[in-house]
């Protein structure tokens, strides 16, 4: 065997221990643990945002013809809606558009004041439903 005196020798063999394999981890179902519950609420706690029911209820009770409840919710677009009816539809047609929007008012407020705290957070806190 001639060899090229331009080219390196190869490398020396390294000698190869067999390495134990690992110990192999207890196999578990394929699905995760679920995650923990939260904490239950202590008894007659209210839900958060359930402290905007009575408020809200009077509002719309009071001043359902301006949509104040509406804003106090958070519902803005829904509270410029009923201020542009009350106004605009009251000037067209001599009080009616308001009287409309009145009744509106009074029918939500008397809602919220009726429906259960966990539904009224339910309902128009977290599910955020705009009207009725």
């Amino acid at each position: 065997m001639s060899t090229d005196p331009d080219t390196p020798p190869p490398p020396p063999a390294e000698e190869t221990t067999p390495q134990a394999a690992p110990e192999a981890a207890p196999q578990t179902s394929a699905a995760p643990a679920p995650a923990p519950a939260p904490a239950p609420a202590a008894p007659g706690a209210k839900p958060e945002g359930a402290e905007k029911k009575l408020v809200a209820g009077i509002l719309g009770i009071l001043l359902g013809t301006l949509g104040i409840h509406k804003f106090y919710l958070g519902y803005q677009k829904e509270g410029i809606i009923m201020i542009v009816v009350a106004l605009v539809g009251g000037l067209i047609t001599c009080g009616i558009g308001a009287i409309a929007v009145q009744i509106i008012g009074i029918v939500e407020g008397i809602m919220y004041l009726t429906k259960s705290d966990e539904e009224f957070v339910a309902t128009y806190v977290t599910g955020r439903k705009p009207w009725f």
